[in-house]
């Protein structure tokens, strides 16, 4: 059996794999693919209502607030971001904690200041930034919510004086979340949501259109929400496949069952880590993320030999990112528990041969 940790795209529920592929060959009894629908039909206008109604339901995404599903990635949105929320001459606060969030640093300063008010990039982003001072005067306060290469995630978000933007692609839709504290929220969708393709962007209305910028149409916000994300064809299958997804994670409880769940998938991990006298983690232990489990060998030399044990026990995607070497189990809600449970079998199976 195989289980995968990849850190996305990823591993999504076997019943929505399931659903999506009969809907390729024939899409609610149509007799078309959901691949060669039209994008104006209303089956997909159906389909696109209830994805963004599940989303809000999910969420808690309360009035004054749209909900988007675009092209581009979270990568675009770095851009997006300053060019519909940063005014000319205006300053952006951003919260350095890895690799997506030196990026998206680096598309705002096209279009003005930006001030990094904290960062852990000289510990190689192994902590979360606790003491920091957001300006009034900044236009908003972007920060980075779970950072799939370091393994590092926000669990308690400032009170910020100013719209604060994240960027939740690895660990939206993986716990409870007060929306109303952001002015913008954006997520790559192959994590929690769905496949790659769509990215989800959650904005309060009335930050929308006071950037003083003229912008190209499929750069604005506001031309998205008021034409209900078809102002182009979007990525259809990718948004099908979401909704399936949403409906999956709905009947399982929502946000508030699959946290409990990511919970002790991520403590029975990080116990194990912490146990075995083969490994240890990246991070400082308060700020360890519950989505990517980051780990090395103590021994460098036991790293290829663990990685071959476990690819052979049927574990898939876990070598960890340059950057960090060693391992990254990526347990994002389809993984089931079981898949941590195999994956510790695996550590016990070899310290008990190298030990």
């Amino acid at each position: 059996m195989k289980y995968n940790f990849g850190a996305g795209p990823c591993i999504l529920p076997q019943e929505v794999f399931k659903q999506a592929s009969e809907a390729v060959v024939n899409f609610n009894g149509t007799g078309l693919s959901i691949l060669e629908i039209s994008h104006r039909a209303p089956e997909f206008e159906s389909v696109m209502d209830e994805t963004v109604a599940l989303m809000k339901e999910i969420l808690g995404v309360p009035a004054g607030y749209s909900v988007l599903f675009l092209q581009g990635g979270a990568s675009l949105q770095f851009s997006m971001v300053p060019a519909n929320l940063l005014g000319e001459g205006q300053t952006a606060a951003y919260l350095d904690t890895g690799a997506w969030a030196s990026k998206a640093m680096k598309e705002a300063r096209l279009y003005g200041n930006v001030e990094v008010v904290a960062s852990s990039k000289e510990s190689n982003y192994t902590f979360i930034p606790k003491q920091y001072d957001i300006p009034s005067d900044a236009a908003y306060f972007h920060c980075t919510s779970n950072n799939t290469i370091f393994g590092t995630e926000i669990f308690e978000f400032p009170k910020s004086p100013v719209p604060m933007v994240c960027d939740m692609s690895s660990d939206i839709c993986s716990r409870k979340i007060n929306v109303e504290d952001f002015g913008l929220i954006y997520a790559g969708a192959q994590k929690n949501i769905g496949p790659a393709g769509v990215v989800v962007v959650i904005v309060k209305d009335e930050l929308l259109g006071k950037s003083g910028r003229k912008l190209p149409s499929m750069l604005d916000y506001k031309i998205h929400v008021d034409n209900k994300s078809l102002y182009n064809t979007p990525p259809v299958f990718s948004i099908y496949t979401s909704m399936l997804n949403l409906r999956w994670l709905k009947a399982k409880g929502g946000v508030e069952q699959i946290e409990k769940e990511n919970i002790a998938k991520a403590q029975a991990l990080y116990d194990e880590i912490d146990a075995n006298p083969l490994f240890k983690g990246t991070c400082e232990k308060e700020d360890r993320s519950r989505m990517n489990v980051c780990f090395v060998t103590v021994n460098p030399e036991h790293e290829k030999p663990f990685l071959k044990l476990a690819e052979e026990r049927g574990m898939v995607g876990i070598k960890g990112h340059r950057s960090v070497g060693g391992f990254r189990a990526s347990i994002y809600n389809a993984l089931p528990i079981t898949g941590v449970y195999a994956l510790i079998d695996v550590m016990r199976e070899f310290a008990q041969k190298n030990g």
